[in-house]
């Protein structure tokens, strides 16, 4: 028969073991809190957080062919993306990613649902320019890393950089996409008179070998993104009809687009030779490039001029690494109007160039002098895209006010297809087609 002394020794070590459990209990249960509260907050300050870049962050720019810079990855492809800050001080940055749907509202998957590794890391890779006028830091981050392996599942991302002090600098979109579904696309001229000479239209069709479509008019989403222009995609189109798993779409205003008119551009390559659209180069404390004064082109007939759909390129003639060697010159932008700006409408120099955005920098000024607007831009050399939009007030904006919507226009239509299972918690991106308005037809 055990003792007293025995008996409480057990029940000493018994309440011990009873207490440690309880406090490791206790432990997991307020780590899981912090961790999820972390998440729910990270997730509540980001969902809307796509700001205007800073004037100091330039050249913004992912892994992709000046021709189409539209950021399109497939599961498992190098993801780069880099940019410069013209403060050139060596700033840290940091980044974080983060999942959405296909209307970019924030998808219910947690971080390590999506993302194999982990972010908030500083970025390590930058370096100095040299032999510039301007200095800056040029940055690079590249997916996968040693911190940051990649994307496990497909759909829409956002990258966000901050900075030391856990300020956000600027984001970016871009897509992941799995490749099960083939999108087959068409580009027209619209049916309605009214509009048959100044809009483009964008039938398609979604099949797919791999995935049974169920419920397709809740489960497949669809966007359509003219050029590159991600902010003024269209949304929301649901199939009108399917032969087999087939779902076609066969809209007509619904899925029309102001056809516009072919970019404006310009090039500064070298500032000891005669650069396309250039008129003279000055310098000052930087290079001063001053382009030839443009003028509206609505009512003109239609003139092919090939672009590259608003997008840019880096490039000079003499440096052997352009991307720390490339001069930052101020191009001086001017506009004759030859027509009278409503009252409650400004007028901003466009491109990818800024992910066409709107800033004071690009914002048009009247010079009562010359009767002409004007606009000064620092822009890295190379070959640029660029265009005159109206925008009003309210947040309308109507880029056929200057240069007009003529049906000839060569634009790039992509189409983006997502598919949710039922029951999902995200929307897969599941396939991308293509067509081009040079092959246009009635």
């Amino acid at each position: 028969m055990a003792s007293l002394s025995q008996k409480h020794n057990k029940q000493a070590h018994k309440t011990l073991y009873l207490s440690q459990i309880f406090t490791l209990m206790r432990s997991v249960y307020i780590l899981t809190i912090t961790l999820l509260t972390n998440i729910f907050l990270l997730n509540g300050q980001t969902m809307d957080e796509v700001v205007d870049d800073p004037d100091y962050i330039k050249t913004v720019t992912f892994n992709k062919s000046p021709e189409n810079m539209l950021p399109v990855y497939k599961l498992g492809e190098t993801i780069r993306i880099e940019f410069d800050d013209v403060i050139g001080d060596e700033h840290d940055y940091y980044y974080q990613f983060e999942h959405y749907d296909h209307n970019w509202n924030p998808s219910r998957l947690f971080k390590n649902e999506f993302l194999e590794g982990i972010d908030d890391m500083r970025i390590f890779d930058y370096r100095n320019s040299f032999t510039t006028i301007q200095p800056y830091s040029h940055y690079m981050l590249t997916i996968p890393n040693q911190f940051t392996q990649g994307f496990k599942v497909s759909g829409n991302y956002m990258i966000h950089f901050y900075d030391d002090k856990r300020e956000l600098i600027f984001s970016r979109k871009f897509m992941i996409i799995e490749n099960e579904a083939q999108v087959g696309v068409e580009i027209l001229r619209a049916r309605d008179n009214n509009f048959i000479n100044s809009q483009q239209r964008v039938q398609f069709f979604i099949d797919s070998p791999t995935i049974n479509f169920i419920n397709p008019e809740e489960t497949l989403h669809t966007v359509i993104i003219q050029n590159t222009e991600l902010e003024t995609a269209l949304y929301g189109l649901k199939p009108q009809f399917n032969l087999g798993n087939r779902q076609e779409y066969r809209y007509d205003s619904e899925s029309s687009f102001w056809a516009g008119n072919e970019f404006l551009h310009f090039e500064n390559r070298d500032f000891r030779a005669p650069n396309m659209n250039i008129d003279y180069v000055e310098k000052n404390d930087l290079y001063e490039a001053f382009l030839f004064v443009d003028r509206p082109r609505i009512g003109n007939e239609y003139t092919f001029n090939p672009d590259i759909n608003g997008n840019f390129i880096v490039t000079t003639l003499t440096n052997e690494d352009n991307a720390v060697q490339a001069e930052y010159v101020n191009i001086h932008f001017a506009l004759a109007p030859l027509f009278n700006l409503p009252p409650d409408a400004s007028i901003y120099v466009m491109g990818n160039y800024n992910a066409y955005q709107l800033h004071e920098e690009n914002k048009m000024v009247y010079n009562e002098k010359r009767r002409m607007y004007e606009a000064t831009i620092l822009l890295k050399q190379g070959f640029y895209n660029y265009r005159y939009t109206v925008v009003y007030d309210n947040g309308e904006q109507d880029p056929g006010f200057i240069s007009g919507n003529l049906w000839q226009t060569e634009n790039t239509y992509t189409v983006l297809a997502y598919y949710r299972e039922p029951g999902g918690r995200y929307d897969r991106l599941i396939g991308m087609g293509a067509g081009n308005s040079a092959t246009i037809r009635n």
